[in-house]
């Protein structure tokens, strides 16, 4: 009897393992699919307007213009004015989101987001050097597109972002991008965003506890044009 017991138990145990694995290459196929998606752009340049809101400042709104290029170069240009971004603000190219090589997805479960169905899709690295420790994405099966993607790095905290979408949602380009932060934890870059170092003491309590706010509607998007690696010096 015990011996049937145990037999029924590695069975369940098997069919379960086989399950769960087959279960984690579906989210792998998944996220590899939104991936190849956002591939297909190659390099863009958009126009946009930008807000800023981090602790005590409040930035007036102002023009910007983004310019991507495959894998990973982004540069941001602000019209005039305040412009607040942690260190290293390529974190609001959304090809960032998806780690390029080296993760393991699990599946999180179901949620919404703008009133979009989503599935919940955390990525883990395979290794530990890297920066990003977990990234979250909320992905729209239907349009594999990534509505929201919350990302906790080593050095900057942790920095959330919402994506809405219109006329360029077949290349996975978003109109509209909410993207915030813990205010505290990011590193102010001296002399380029602000005019003090983020060392100093009085900017930090101020900074305690508050939540940094970015957000960007885009105008105008220009795809696949073949930008020089210039621009981005």
């Amino acid at each position: 009897m015990k011996m049937r017991l145990n037999k029924k138990l590695l069975v369940l145990f098997t069919l379960f393992s086989i399950s769960a694995a087959l279960h984690a290459q579906d989210m792998n196929a998944l996220v590899m699919k939104v991936k190849a998606k956002l591939e297909k752009v190659k390099d863009y340049t958009a126009d946009g307007r930008m807000k800023t809101d981090v602790a005590f400042i409040k930035a007036p709104i102002g023009r910007v213009k983004v310019y991507f290029k495959s894998p990973d170069k982004f540069k941001l240009q602000r019209d005039g004015g305040i412009s607040v971004l942690p260190k290293g603000g390529v974190s609001i190219n959304i090809g960032s989101m998806i780690m390029q090589t080296g993760f393991v997805a699990i599946d999180a479960g179901m949620s919404t987001v703008g009133g979009t169905a989503v599935r919940v899709v955390k990525l883990l690295p395979d290794a530990e050097a890297g920066e990003i420790i977990l990234s979250t994405l909320y992905i729209d099966e239907t349009n594999l597109l990534i509505r929201k993607s919350v990302t906790t790095t080593r050095e900057n905290g942790t920095y959330e972002m919402e994506l809405q979408y219109g006329k360029y949602a077949s290349y996975g380009l978003p109109d509209k991008v909410l993207f915030s932060f813990n205010a505290k934890d990011y590193k102010l870059p001296k002399g380029i965003t602000l005019e003090f170092d983020d060392t100093d003491k009085a900017v930090k309590d101020k900074m305690k506890g508050k939540k940094g706010r970015v957000e960007i509607n885009y105008t105008a998007y220009t795809i696949n044009t073949g930008l020089s690696d210039a621009i981005f010096k």
